[in-house]
């Protein structure tokens, strides 16, 4: 987290800010709480672009895609004013790094957190895909790591399974290194497209590395599709189910569901029961949560102050970064949609104890996630 600075507003519809997220060429994110104590992160599109209405249109569609979904494993959108002069996106703040912050703070998660983080991944497409989407850019920087689960968080760039005019037009959409092969070449991207980004996050996960290695864009894109993953870094007994995620044919890889019930056949609720998370990655959750928590509302009319001195910056939700690029989904959602009652009081909270005894059992426990009071 980063302090306002001095062109930041003190606040977005009902929400006063209190800290930069992150920030990029589309927008930035911010950390924001309710008049009710509750704590989100409010996307804000840059001026400039909302004068675009090419861009207003991929940015409703993106809402229109986040607020289809329906599942515990990703970041539920619980406010919007996408007709706004400056349209914006709040989502249930998830307490908790990035995989890519993770693995490149910590290292590689050891095979049951692998295992566990697959699982929940794979309950999250399922839901993902019951809405009638393709995520098409699930990458470590859009898997949160919650003490109670991952979320898949980031629709900027998904589409309706079923095919959009906007997106056949050959243009490469994604991220190098963690898309498909179809999705490389330009090609139709189904669920199935998911699922070899999925292997290839696992493989990340498990490996310090994707299996795809680094290059250029062009290098990591002429490997997806020519080149066989490099799966050597990954523990053995999980390369097979990883190899199938990453088949080249999509008629090959295995459903989400059935990827859900390889890694963990007791479902993955008690793959991440107890603390799925090494006690490095689970104890840095815990301490981000103690600097969100004691960050106080500032009254209207004063800036917002800046976050806890010392604390470890990596530590912290990209939540939903950048308005991605070409989102596709089903339109026709009001201008302005009201704030939604949180559906996962482990993630985000409206109210309920103090945050002092909410914090003590949330070290307690190991890290428990807490983001709201």
């Amino acid at each position: 987290m980063k302090p306002l600075e001095a062109d930041d507003p003190a606040e977005i519809g009902p929400y006063r800010l209190l800290a930069r997220l992150g920030a990029g060429g589309m927008g930035r994110v911010y950390l924001a709480r309710s008049a009710g104590g509750r704590t989100v992160a409010v996307k804000v599109v840059r001026a400039e672009l909302a004068e675009d209405e090419d861009f207003r249109r991929r940015f409703r569609r993106e809402v229109a895609a986040a607020q289809a979904v329906r599942g515990r494993r990703t970041a539920p959108v619980v406010d919007c004013d996408r007709d706004s002069a400056v349209p914006w996106l709040a989502t249930a703040y998830v307490l908790g790094p990035s995989l890519a912050e993770a693995v490149d703070r910590f290292g590689a998660l050891p095979e049951p957190s692998v295992r566990a983080l697959g699982a929940g991944l794979a309950d999250a497409l399922v839901s993902v895909h019951a809405a009638g989407l393709v995520h098409r850019d699930l990458k470590p920087s859009n898997v949160l790591l919650a003490a109670d689960g991952p979320r898949v968080i980031d629709f900027g760039i998904a589409r309706a399974a079923d095919g959009d005019r906007l997106t056949r037009t050959g243009i490469v959409v994604g991220s190098p290194g963690f898309m498909s092969p179809e999705q490389a070449l330009g090609a139709e991207a189904g669920p199935a497209s998911d699922v070899f980004s999925l292997g290839s996050v696992l493989a990340y996960a498990a490996g310090g590395q994707g299996p795809f290695g680094d290059s250029t864009p062009a290098g990591l894109l002429y490997r997806v599709v020519n080149e066989p993953p490099d799966l050597s870094r990954v523990p053995e007994a999980l390369r097979p189910l990883l190899a199938r995620c990453l088949a080249r044919d999509p008629a090959d890889r295995p459903a989400p569901g059935a990827v859900a019930a390889a890694l963990a056949p007791d479902g993955a609720d008690a793959a991440l029961a107890g603390g799925w998370l090494p006690t490095a990655v689970a104890g840095a959750i815990a301490a981000h949560a103690a600097e969100v928590l004691d960050m106080e509302t500032p009254p209207r009319g004063q800036p917002a102050a800046s976050p806890v001195a010392g604390r470890d910056a990596t530590v912290n939700s990209r939540a939903a970064a950048d308005p991605g690029a070409v989102p596709t989904a089903t339109d026709g959602l009001p201008g302005r949609t009201p704030a939604v009652p949180a559906t996962d009081p482990a993630v985000t909270a409206g109210g309920g104890p103090p945050r002092r005894r909410v914090l003590a059992a949330a070290l307690a426990t190991g890290g428990a996630a807490v983001a709201g009071t």
